[in-house]
C-alpha cells in the first residue's frame, strides 16, 4: 500500500513532488512475485531482458544521476524500484519526475527482494523503467553531423556503452549502428555510459551490405580503423581531410566487432584503412593493437580535435 509522506524522513517530503507537477508515489511491496515488479524482472538475462523489452517498448536505467539523465532527454517514466536501504535517493530522483503531470509509482522493496526479482545486488539503489522512443533515421542524424562514428556488429554491451561516453565526451555528433549491434539502451550499455548514451543522437542501419553508402552519398569520408601495420596513421588520415581556411570534411570512423575488426567488405568501401601507431617496444611486449573502446578513445579525439582546428 502507499506509504504515508509522515513516516518518511522529513528531507524526502518535498521530494514526492516532481518539478512539472507529477508525484512519485511510493508503494511498499514486499514479494518478488508481485506482478507490478514484472519490469524488473531477471535483469542480467540478455536473452529474456532483449525479448521483453523490445515487446514491452522499455528499458532499464540504474542509479539516480542516470535515471535524471534519461527523463531530461524525454524518455517517459513507467515506474521506478528503490531499495529500503537506499530510501534516501528518492529525494535526488524526485526533481527529475515524469512530464506531464502524472503519477509515476515508485516500488520500495527489501533489498533482498531486489536481488531475488534483479537478479543481483542493485548496488546504486534506484532502478527506473523508461518508454523507448522512436529512432531517427540515419540520415535525420547524419544531417547535422561532421564528425560520427559507425559501429559495426558490435556485441558487447559495456563496449557499445564506453563507445558512447567517449564519443559524448570527445566531441563527436552522432552515432550509426550495424543492424546487428549491440543496444544502447541495453541496461548495461546505459550503466557504463553514464547516461551518455541518452546525450548523442544515434540511427540504425536498415542495412547492413549497403549500409556505407547512405554515409558515403551524404559527403562522408569514410575512414576504417584497423591494427593492420600498413594502414595509414590515423593523424596523418584526417590530417588529409581539410586544409587551415577551408571547410572541414566530414568523416566517419569506422568500427568493428571485438576481436575480428572490420568486417573484409567495410575495409573494402573505407576511403582509407586507418591505423593508431603502437610504439616501437609495443610488440616485444606482447601488444599489437587496443582493444575497441581504447582505440575509439583515442580515434575519436583526433577526429574530433582536428575538426575544431581546421574551423
Amino acid at each position: 500500500m502507499p506509504m504515508n509522506a509522515a513516516n518518511l524522513p522529513i528531507g524526502m517530503v518535498a521530494g514526492l513532488l516532481g518539478q512539472t507537477g507529477a508525484v512519485l508515489q511510493a508503494i511498499e511491496v514486499g514479494d518478488a512475485e508481485d506482478p507490478r515488479l514484472a519490469d524488473y524482472t531477471q535483469l542480467t538475462d540478455i536473452s529474456l531482458r532483449t525479448s521483453l523489452e523490445a515487446e514491452h517498448g522499455l528499458f532499464i536505467a540504474e542509479g539516480s544521476k542516470v535515471i535524471g539523465r534519461a527523463v531530461q532527454a524525454g524518455y517517459p517514466v513507467r515506474s521506478m524500484l528503490l531499495t529500503r536501504s537506499r530510501l534516501a535517493d528518492l529525494a535526488a530522483i524526485s526533481g527529475h519526475s515524469a512530464p506531464g503531470g502524472r503519477d509515476v509509482p515508485v516500488y520500495v522493496v527489501p533489498d533482498d527482494v531486489a536481488e531475488r526479482l534483479t537478479g543481483y545486488r542493485v548496488h546504486r539503489g534506484a532502478l527506473a523503467a523508461l518508454r523507448r522512443t522512436p529512432l531517427p533515421a540515419v540520415a535525420a542524424v547524419l544531417a547535422s553531423a561532421s564528425r560520427v562514428v559507425v559501429l559495426e556488429d558490435l556485441v558487447d554491451h559495456g563496449n557499445v556503452g564506453a563507445i558512447f561516453r567517449c564519443a559524448a565526451a570527445l566531441g563527436i555528433n552522432a552515432v550509426i549502428l550495424s543492424p546487428r549491434c549491440a543496444d544502447p539502451l541495453y541496461r548495461r550499455s546505459v550503466k557504463v555510459s553514464m547516461g551518455a548514451v541518452f546525450a548523442i543522437p544515434y540511427a540504425r542501419m536498415d542495412g547492413w551490405y549497403d549500409g556505407l553508402a547512405e554515409l558515403r552519398a551524404a559527403g562522408f569520408a569514410l575512414l576504417a580503423l584497423t591494427p593492420d601495420e600498413q594502414a595509414t596513421p590515423i593523424a596523418q588520415a584526417i590530417g588529409a581531410l581539410a586544409r587551415p581556411g577551408e571547410e572541414a570534411s566530414r568523416a566517419a570512423l569506422l568500427l568493428g566487432t571485438e576481436g575480428d575488426g572490420l568486417s573484409s567488405r567495410w575495409l573494402h568501401e573505407a576511403d582509407a584503412a586507418v591505423r593508431i601507431p603502437m610504439s616501437p617496444g609495443a610488440r616485444a611486449a606482447g601488444v599489437d593493437s587496443l582493444n575497441v573502446v581504447a582505440a575509439a578513445a583515442i580515434a575519436c579525439n583526433l577526429l574530433a580535435t582536428e575538426a575544431a582546428i581546421v574551423k
